[in-house]
């Protein structure tokens, strides 16, 4: 992780000039608009300042809480994921400002990278070509959250001035695709593979992650799945030229074991973090972990609606009348990823130290008089539906539980389910297809029978698709969006987010906790509004339908 020791933000100074001197003359003695990127380490940090701004761990985590994969109670940056979960907001929640601008923001220092750099005569044309190259992949990146949440959004590609921004129309989103497509296409054209960067520059973006990103980018237009199931067979078959991907042996050390969270075969793309007191960090799992692991409280927690959606070790989902699920003791025989994620009532919690801890979740079981991790109701500090994260829980974690280790934007394993899903689409789904997909991540995840692993024909394939993709990828900031593409969110937006059976009222929602009531409209709740401060600022713009 050399490249990536020092995220440097870096500021270009104004433009000073006496009146006796020609205003495109430079000093000498500072860095000015016209001198700033003749220096090489100034092009670098450049760079990594565009890379630290490409996503945020908050971003990154909190998306889920949007979705009917958990709940996040409380105010402030958590407030706001909570109301549009909820559907009670409008074009002045700060998280639609707060997005917005995240994005434009990094969209403006691209351009101001990629219309600079060619100033720079010291570093060989190659190096800036891949440079460029980097930066139009997370230009690239912030226009397609723009598109995925806003649909047409201004469609900005060079240094505009402060005016200028006050006068932007919205691009047609089929225009700002196109562009995506293109740019990540240009990309993957020139990067150089995972294999081919050297351990120092471990972390890039490569060739492999722009045509990753563009599965993503046209797995959720929904019309494209062609072009997926092309750009997927482009990274399964062929060998070396977008870098030796596959999936890490373990499950949970992907995300939990430092040495295979940073160094492994599976990681396309991911936000970096040092390990260290002096390293970048994250610390978003202190309002994530139980309570005795040291948590100050808790910001968002699992619901039982992702916690149903994990299967029987034999394959069948927890419905089936047959799969031997026992709702008295719900947790055993299920996926191995259930336990790899989420803590669940009487959950053996391995400490860093090697010793075990009994997470006592179900109220008054605790044997500990303090009961820290009980469900209460209407007391934030523990879990408001009963259960809690595991998934990126880091054992050498530093002091109120920050971490370094590295947040995975891009797996392996998403191809695989990219794959999957756009060949079913176009009714090519079969056993083939099957044993290079799901079969694999259910080996990996550590499934055994063969009713789990071998290709069930005539089965419901949309929704268990759908199913391996909510339970492989939860906590890693996609289900918002898988939810919205495939038109479920006026769905499982609709009616209460749920906890555990720790209610104690058999007679409401057969027992199990009421988290949330949501609401969702689907005539307007599939586009986010415009922020009202930059309506404001710019009369172009139009709002969307419904704000």
């Amino acid at each position: 992780m050399k490249y990536f020791k020092k995220l440097l933000f870096v500021t270009l100074s104004a433009v000073v000039a006496s009146s006796c001197k020609k205003l495109d003359l430079a000093p000498t003695n500072t860095f000015t608009e016209l001198n700033f990127y003749t220096t090489s380490l100034n092009v670098n940090n450049a760079l990594n300042n565009n890379y630290s701004g490409m996503y945020n761990s908050g971003m990154f985590f909190y998306n889920d809480a949007m979705s009917d994969n958990a709940y996040a109670p409380g105010g402030g940056a958590t407030g706001n994921v909570t109301a549009v979960a909820s559907g009670s907001y409008n074009s002045q929640l700060d998280k639609f400002l707060n997005d917005w601008s995240f994005h434009y923001s990094g969209i403006n220092s691209c351009n101001l990278f990629l219309g600079n750099v060619d100033k720079n005569k010291t570093l060989d044309a190659a190096t800036i070509t891949r440079m460029k190259a980097e930066v139009r992949f997370i230009r690239a990146f912030h226009y397609f959250y723009l598109i995925t949440h806003w649909g047409d959004v201004p469609l900005i590609t060079t240094i505009i001035s402060a005016d200028e921004s006050k006068t932007q129309s919205r691009a047609s989103k089929a225009t700002v695709l196109s562009f995506i497509t293109t740019e990540l296409e240009a990309c993957a054209a020139v990067l150089p593979s995972k294999d081919q960067y050297s351990s120092a520059d471990n972390g890039r973006i490569t060739n492999g992650a722009a045509l990753a990103l563009e599965a993503r980018v046209l797995l959720y237009q929904g019309n494209r799945m062609a072009d997926v199931v092309t750009i997927c067979e482009k990274l399964m078959n062929t060998s070396g030229t977008y870098g030796n991907y596959k999936l890490a042996s373990d499950y949970n050390n992907l995300f939990s074991n430092t040495a295979v969270n940073k160094n492994n075969t599976e990681t396309m793309l991911a936000l970096q973090y040092q390990e260290g007191v002096t390293g970048r960090t994250w610390g978003d799992y202190y309002d994530f972990a139980p309570i005795s692991v040291g948590a100050r409280d808790n910001g968002m927690a699992p619901t039982q609606e992702l916690v149903n959606d994990y299967i029987m070790l034999n394959g069948k989902p927890i419905t089936d009348p047959t799969s031997g699920y026992n709702e008295n003791n719900p947790y055993v025989n299920r996926d191995p990823r259930l336990t790899a994620t989420i803590v669940y009532d009487q959950y053996k919690f391995l400490n860093p130290d090697g010793s075990t801890q009994i997470i006592y979740i179900k109220p008054g079981t605790d044997p500990n008089s303090n009961r820290p991790n009980e469900y209460r109701p209407a007391v934030q500090s523990v879990s408001s539906t009963g259960y809690y994260w595991h998934k990126y829980f880091d054992p050498n974690h530093l002091p109120a539980l920050a971490s370094g280790l590295n947040l995975h934007l891009i797996r392996w394993a998403e191809i695989l389910l990219d794959y999957a899903e756009a060949e079913n689409s176009l009714g090519q789904m079969n056993a083939d297809v099957w044993n290079k997909t799901i079969m694999l991540l259910r080996q990996r995840a550590g499934f055994t029978d063969a009713n789990a692993l071998n290709y069930p024909g005539n089965a419901d394939m949309t929704n268990l698709i759908r199913r391996e993709r909510r339970v492989e990828l939860a906590m890693e900031g996609t289900r918002t969006e898988d939810i919205n593409r495939w038109k479920l969110s006026e769905i499982v937006l609709n009616g209460y987010a749920h906890g555990a059976k720790f209610s104690g009222d058999p007679t409401v929602d057969n027992g199990y906790i009421r988290a949330q009531l949501r609401r969702f409209d689907p005539a307007k709740n599939y586009l986010w509004p415009i922020p009202y401060n930059d309506l404001q600022k710019d009369a172009n713009l139009i709002q969307n339908p419904g704000y």
